[in-house]
């Protein structure tokens, strides 16, 4: 069976890039097709990355009671044999929840879902190919927009067998908790799994060629992670390249270029993301992709192709569903000739490590770095009223304040809650606001948005003590 449809936006790939991009176009009056295969409505935001991986963490936050030991003893948990059925029972509910609401958003917007798997014929035709319904539908688009998203890449040599060795997408089909891991790579989503593990008791081993991780968040916040991943009994190595890995009936073994060897139940690589492009047919419609798969753009998004736009994970850095939300959006207001501001300088970034890390603005490095004169202001959790109640003596935050004009030039959160408190600072910056905003403004209490002003304070109280000097 084989159909004609055509469109003023065709769209493959439902991930929130894709989803915000229909959405926008559909509200400017357009007709628009979104192609995604069957099962992924979503995209691989809800279905096998960021939603599953997130929602697994609460699960794991929760059973293992970590945040109420501190308030009930080391050995409190709310369940003592936790199963990876679980774990994966709270993360199916939720992608089934989040792929009702897109679907409904769809819907409503009277966005034509077509379920398979797209690619070019030329510049302005894909062909849509269905396996299980054994269907070929042809979509006309008079723009297009590719937000095929990414899926983990996989070193060359390596075997992956999904059950001793695997990757980030494995690891929620895991049967049972390994009682050991070794974590390749400590890049974010390394080092969420390593957190996550490490907290349901696995020995958790994590090997990085590189000498540091997570080098562009701020120092000190990444060795207060470091500390309280080791005090999880999590060991590093770094400045190490893994050469091999042999499996066996019992386990796995690691072999390091020093030589050093790592028995564990598991192996997880988490060598970076590779683009989905390699069933598109770029060639058919003008385009290509560079070796990790992914696609050039512009500041509009634009391919190199005027009418074929790209957005999200499939063209690289930041690669965060935050920013292909906005991206998918500006881009069908540019194809559209909606009026629009572009993309903000000013975007938060979240870690959701056990414990979360998140900033937004600049780093001590970046200042330093820039001749750039500031003054830290740091509030401690253990200080805070909510701290205690909560349980959280770890915690901190820490802004970056200008000498020159007292402008917030970057905050820096480690502890429960830093990926939802980081956007006042944020919203603080984006207006332009100063230090003295924080210091006057009330936070209920008690809260943790009160380190806000805990740290404000102590920022002008050394400012106060240099002007003493005459500084």
């Amino acid at each position: 069976m084989a159909s004609m449809l055509e469109y003023d936006l065709v769209v493959i790939g439902s991930g929130p890039g894709g989803q915000k991009a229909a959405i926008a176009a559909a509200k400017l009056g357009k007709s628009v097709a979104v192609i995604e295969r069957g099962r992924m409505l979503g995209g691989v935001c809800v279905n096998t990355g960021t939603i599953p991986s997130k929602t697994l963490r609460e699960a794991v936050v929760y059973l293992t009671g970590m945040s109420q030991r501190e308030l009930y003893g080391a050995s409190y948990r709310v369940k003592d044999k936790i199963t990876p059925a679980d774990l994966l029972a709270r993360t199916t509910h939720v992608i089934g929840k989040e792929q009702d609401v897109v679907r409904s958003q769809l819907m409503r917007n009277r966005i034509d879902l077509i379920s398979g798997h797209g690619r070019f014929v030329d510049a302005h035709t894909i062909e849509v190919e269905d396996p299980e319904r054994r269907e070929h539908t042809t979509v006309k688009g008079r723009y297009i927009v590719l937000a095929t998203g990414t899926k983990p890449a996989r070193p060359p040599g390596v075997e992956f067998d999904d059950e001793r060795v695997l990757d980030s997408d494995g690891i929620l089909d895991l049967k049972t908790l390994p009682t050991s891991m070794v974590v390749v790579g400590a890049g974010v989503i390394g080092i969420e799994y390593a957190s996550m593990f490490a907290a349901l008791g696995t020995k958790v081993t994590v090997v990085e060629k590189r000498d540091a991780m997570l080098e562009f968040c701020d120092p000190e916040i990444i060795e207060s992670l470091k500390f309280h991943l080791r005090d999880l009994a999590v060991t590093f190595r770094f400045g190490e390249e893994v050469t091999a890995v042999d499996v066996g009936s019992s386990g796995t073994v690691t072999t390091l270029a020093s030589g050093k060897k790592i028995p564990a139940e598991t192996v997880m690589y988490s060598a970076g993301r590779q683009g989905q492009t390699e069933h598109l047919d770029l060639a058919n419609a003008g385009l290509e992709a560079d070796a990790r798969g992914r696609i050039f753009v512009d500041d509009n998004f634009c391919t190199k192709v005027d009418h074929i736009y790209a957005v999200g994970d499939v063209i690289g850095f930041p690669a965060l569903a935050a920013t292909s939300m906005d991206q998918g959006r500006l881009a069908a207001y540019h194809a559209f000739g909606e009026p629009c501001h572009g993309m903000t300088e000013l975007q938060p970034i979240g870690i959701y490590s056990i414990p979360e890390v998140s900033y937004v603005g600049a780093t001590e490095v970046q200042l330093t770095n820039d001749a750039v004169p500031y003054e830290v202001g740091v509030s401690r959790y253990r200080e805070l009223a909510r701290g205690q109640i909560a349980g959280d003596s770890y915690g901190m935050l820490k802004l970056l304040v200008s000498t020159e004009d007292l402008s917030l030039l970057g905050v820096h959160i480690f502890g429960s809650s830093a990926t939802e408190l980081v956007h006042i600072g944020q919203a603080v910056m984006g207006c332009g606001g100063t230090i003295e905003y924080l210091v006057d403004a009330v936070f209920n209490y008690p809260t943790f948005s009160e380190a806000y002003k805990v740290a404000a304070l102590d920022v002008m109280n050394k400012l106060r003590a240099l002007k003493q000097f005459g500084v």
